[in-house]
């Protein structure tokens, strides 16, 4: 039997995001329990919940669970950062914490020997050699040397193990040491990697690129291929362990506050940097209205927060927001008074600051996802709309089709399935359009219905209780038709129309078996579960539509991209190693390379990738 929880870990679960990022688990008060970082999210938070295996301390933590809080991240370094900052903060029982009474680890790189070693180390300096760090846990030690032994391959073993040999280890056999014991490497070249792994450790990345490209090219030049060929792969592990860390690498103290609001519901997270590290993150979720947009909202919370709550006791000097305010001059003024320091209040910022902002932005979108997916707040619009669509009881599974292309090209078409649960993923379908006149969304949306209702028809896909349409009378019509002509009665057809000047909250639903008109209020949650699958299917058509006119835009790798001439070609090739280390390498990562400008980092990063 899985531990026994208040928490609904099934809905939670379905909703949950597969990216890398940080979790914090909170009890019935709102405290933290246990702070984690994963690979993917949704598979990591589901081994919690497991029916069986799962240990007394593990029973324990996920029977005290209310609620668990996401920050997605760019990648794991970044996820491992973010989450020894959290465990540093707010100290949660259950995490495992570091004592104050026991020293940080370094990294040692011996000198006193023919062939120095490298180690982990704690303790007073008293050997020869130089020593990197500190690092914040054994553990960070560990993961670095197992990167320096693939990369480097400079020995690790004890001195007394390296004395008495007299034929390579099993780290020689699998490629993770030289052998300089028993002499399968020379000095010279034993020396050129220890020196390689001073640069690395010492944070001079660049140089260490330069030398490895250099040489790479010099053995190729001399057709020693072998070579060529394993210091590329050296550049590649080399581009894994030193991924830029959006996390770390700048200094300042400030807020982020990002906010988005969908389907009547508004989450504003709250991100605190300090001295350049993520300190927290927290979601708020505001009760308004539609009529009050994204702006009012973001005011009213730096208010509250800052000018009131809790939040006037750690003002730093700068917050940074996720749109522009138009009256932020009035807010920084009277903050500054307030505080008795200046305070700045921005929303265009570059570099780190935008990396930041982009990290609250993402996590308030997730965190809204999983309070939109709550169960009390789903069922209490699934009664609400069975009751504004005269149902006789709630229904069970809901339909809905968008249409999305440019001008015509590479048309394609969504299908978005809800449940009881919410959003039903595993029976979304995407269409690809073929054989009609291009930006003909009617006949678009025959061509999605006919093929999506005959497999209805014959069985092979459940029936929803209600098909929602986005769009007009024209787009109705042709579902009517389509259903009509395979025989598929007794469905109800509901035509989503975007309402006055196309605003949320004012849409108009037309009902298609008696025609009638039905406008909701804005706070209605019959409406907001309209939006919610409505915005959900419009979000599927519009990246499954991307990535099918990338593709086909895009001819062959790098010399498809608008500024990427042969002498950038080289260079991004030199640096990374091949076109899959560029494929690989994040934005931050080509604006590494001399030469490339953050907007064609950006423009090489789409350009390989379907968006």
């Amino acid at each position: 039997m899985p531990p026994t929880t208040s928490f609904d870990h099934q809905r939670f679960l379905k909703t949950v995001t597969q990216k890398p990022g940080v979790y914090v688990m909170l009890d019935a008060d709102g405290k933290e329990l246990y702070v984690g970082k994963a690979k993917n999210l949704r598979k990591r938070l589901s081994s919690y919940f497991r029916a069986s295996g799962l240990n007394n301390k593990t029973v324990a933590l996920v029977s005290r669970i209310a609620q668990i809080e996401v920050t997605v991240t760019a990648s794991e370094r970044e996820a491992l950062l973010l989450e020894q900052n959290l465990i540093k903060r707010y100290r949660p029982p259950y995490n495992i914490l570091l004592r104050d009474d026991k020293s940080y680890p370094y990294i040692y790189l011996s000198s006193d020997q023919r062939h120095p070693r490298l180690s982990l180390h704690r303790g007073s300096k008293r050997g020869k050699g130089q020593y990197f760090g500190p690092y914040p846990s054994a553990g960070a030690v560990r993961e670095s040397l197992n990167w320096l032994q693939k990369v480097f391959k400079v020995r690790q073993c004890q001195d007394s193990y390296y004395r008495n040999r007299s034929r390579p280890c099993l780290q020689y056999q699998i490629g993770r040491c030289t052998a300089p014991c028993v002499g399968k490497i020379s000095d010279d070249e034993y020396a050129r990697d220890v020196h390689h792994t001073e640069l690395f450790l010492s944070g001079k990345s660049a140089a260490l690129q330069t030398a490895l490209a250099d040489e790479m090219e010099q053995h190729a030049q001399a057709l020693e291929f072998e070579k060529a060929a394993e210091l590329r792969d050296r550049i590649a592990y080399l581009q894994q362990v030193q991924a830029s860390q959006c996390i770390e690498g700048e200094s300042g103290d400030l807020d982020i506050v990002a906010g988005v609001i969908e389907a009547g519901l508004c989450c504003i997270q709250l991100l605190s940097v300090r001295g350049g590290r993520v300190l927290g993150s927290r979601s708020y979720f505001p009760k308004s209205s539609l009529e009050e947009g994204l702006e009012a909202h973001i005011e009213a919370f730096i208010a509250q927060h800052y000018l009131i709550g809790s939040g006037a006791m750690d003002m730093p000097r700068e917050l940074v927001l996720n749109i522009e305010l138009g009256d932020a001059d009035i807010l920084a003024t009277s903050l500054s008074e307030q505080l008795g320091r200046q305070v700045a209040i921005v929303h265009k910022v570059r570099s780190q600051r935008a990396k930041w902002r982009q990290l609250a932005m993402t996590a308030a979108e997730q965190n809204l996802r999983n309070r939109l997916a709550a169960g009390e707040s789903m069922s209490a619009r699934y009664r609400a709309l069975a009751e504004v669509l005269a149902l006789p009881e709630p229904p069970e599974r809901l339909e809905c089709f968008d249409i999305s292309h440019s001008s015509g090209e590479a048309t394609v078409a969504s299908c978005v399935v809800f449940d009881g649960n919410g959003p039903l993923k595993s029976d979304y379908r995407r269409m690809n359009i073929e054989g009609i006149t291009a930006a003909d969304d009617y006949a678009a949306m025959r061509q999605a219905l006919t093929r999506r209702y005959k497999r209805i028809a014959s069985g092979e896909v459940p029936r929803p209780d209600v098909l929602f349409i986005d769009g007009g009378k024209g787009q109705l019509n042709q579902a009517l038709e389509v259903l009509g002509e395979l025989e598929v009665s007794d469905l109800l057809v509901v035509g989503v129309a975007k309402g006055a000047d196309r605003r949320a909250g004012l849409e108009v639903l037309i009902r298609g078996d008696d025609g009638r008109e039905i406008s909701l209020p804005d706070n209605s949650p019959a409406l907001h579960l309209i939006q919610h699958i409505r915005d959900e299917s419009h979000r599927f058509a519009i990246t499954g539509h991307k990535a099918r006119r990338d593709k086909a835009r895009r001819q062959s790798g790098l010399e498809a991209i608008p500024g990427v001439g042969a002498k950038r070609r080289r260079d991004l090739l030199r640096h990374f190693g091949g076109l899959q280390g560029v494929q690989q390498a994040s934005v931050s990562d080509l604006c590494m390379v001399p030469g490339i400008s953050e907007k064609i980092a950006q423009d090489i990063y789409e350009g390989l990738r379907s968006r």
